[in-house]
This record gives structure tokens, sequence and C-alpha cells, in this order.
């Protein structure tokens, strides 16, 4: 992967494919959640794919302190800055898909079409209750358990067999990374989201096009996440992934990349871009 200075820190990214631009903005956990898109000729025919670790994840620079949305959205504007880019599709899947909806608040000249795959947006009802399940993995991780509660949050999240999903589609040591992680989740991006928010007033002001995909088998909470970005973004089109959790491009890349094209095909970006 090569590397950019953003912001004073590294951050290191990967570009596949000729086209419209496209940058992928991953969610907690997996670092490397996009890479089956990148082998997705439906994508990589058409589409210049930018994935990118952020910040906390991989190689890229590592922070004690929290990093806001707001940062970690600036951090993925000044990386398509970084390639001469002034505008592209912006992809975000979980926690990448608020990063991506404050890129549209903040940089709005720069983000084309939005693609929101099952975003971790908490103004919903279930909220409470799907927050307070995930408690057990605070624990495990207080006690120093990073492993354990790694795997706690994949289960409920990915589901039982989350493991074999990794394995066969991410890049070697997937769950080692993971862990390895797990202090960026805990101790940067908690208090991060915790501070975060998404008003129905703020989402009057995205004007783009937005594609919210949901799982078939996922959680039902990310359904009524769904139901409220097609409530606040009446421009939403949305879109069920089958055979798929919160996992989605991970358990079914094929699927995602065929629906993605069409999207952004539907909305293709100006030539003067």
């Amino acid at each position: 992967m090569e590397r950019a200075l953003i912001d004073g820190s590294e951050i290191e990214y990967e570009v596949r494919g000729a086209g419209e631009p496209v940058l992928l903005v991953h969610g907690n956990y997996q670092a490397d959640a996009f890479a089956p898109l990148l082998a997705e000729p439906a994508l990589t025919g058409r589409y210049r794919l930018i994935s990118y670790h952020r910040i906390g994840y991989a190689n890229s620079s590592h922070k004690d302190a929290p990093v806001s949305i707001a940062e970690q959205a600036a951090h993925g504007r000044e990386l398509l800055g970084h390639l001469g880019i002034r505008r592209a599709h912006v992809v975000g899947h979980s926690y990448g898909g608020v990063v991506a909806l404050q890129l549209a608040l903040d940089a709005p000249e720069a983000v084309h079409s939005l693609a929101l795959l099952e975003p971790a947006l908490f103004a919903v009802d279930s909220a409470e209750e799907f927050l307070e399940g995930l408690g057990p993995a605070f624990g495990m991780y207080a006690a120093g358990e990073k492993a354990a509660a790694i795997d706690f949050l994949q289960r409920a999240w990915f589901g039982p067999d989350y493991r074999s999903v990794i394995e066969r589609a991410l890049p070697p040591g997937a769950f080692d990374q993971a862990v390895a992680d797990a202090d960026t989740f805990f101790q940067v991006e908690v208090p991060a989201h915790q501070e975060w928010a998404f008003t129905r007033e703020d989402a009057a002001l995205i004007s783009q096009p937005v594609l919210a995909v949901r799982s078939a088998d996922g959680l039902p909470f990310f359904g009524e996440v769904s139901e409220l970005l097609r409530e606040w973004l009446p421009q939403t089109q949305t879109f069920v992934l089958p055979n798929a959790t919160h996992a989605l491009q991970m358990q079914n890349p094929r699927a995602m990349a065929e629906r993605l094209a069409d999207f952004f095909a539907r909305h293709p970006l100006p030539l003067s871009t």
C-alpha cells in the first residue's frame, strides 16, 4: 500500500481500477473490509477504487486520544486532495457510514453520491437496546481480554460463523489485526461516536443521491436505520443484499459490486470533474 501524510499522520491507501473515483471508508474492527470489492471487475473495470486504512488501523498512524468523526471525514477529504481528486462517489460501511455522512455535510463539493452500507446511526428507537447488547465486550476489554472482546463484537455484528467469512474474504491475519486495532475502537472511536450527532436538520442539508444498503440476514437494528434514512433523505434508494449479515461485502462481494456499479452509473460524475 502507498502512504500519504495527512494532518501530521500517515494514512496508508490502495488504488485499484480506472474511471470515476470511489472512496471506500471502512468501519470498525476490520481494516480490510473492502478488500473483496477490489477484486470485482464490475467495479474495477469502470471505477477507480480508493481504499484506505483509517487512522488507528493497520499500519496507518495510531492515536491515543479520541479522533472526532469530523476529523475522520477531513482525512478522507484530504486523501482525495492528495490524489488530485476534487469530487468522488463515497461508500461507507458501518462506522465508515457515519464518516461518509459527515464528509457530505462538511465538504459537499467533494461528495458526488453516497452509498451507506448499514451505517452505525444511533438515532433510532432500538439503538439503546442494541448498544446494551454489546456491553459484555466492554467488560472483556477492560479486563484485558482483547481477543474475547473482538470475538464477541464480531459474532454479534457478523454472525456466529464470522471467522470463516473473514478468513475466506480478507487478507491472512484479519482477526489478529482486528485484535491489534482493538484500542482504536474502544479508546478512540467509541468516545468519538458518543460525541457525534446526526439529526433530521443535518439530513436536510444533504442533496446528493443516496443508496442505503441493508443485509438480508442481519440485525433488525439496521433495518430500522435504513427506514430512517429513507424518511430523512427522501432521495434515498434502498437495496437489500442477499446472503449477508453486517459483513455485507465480505460475504457477498459480487452482488454488492454489481449494485454499487449500477448506482454509480445512474449518477455519473460530470466530465469536467
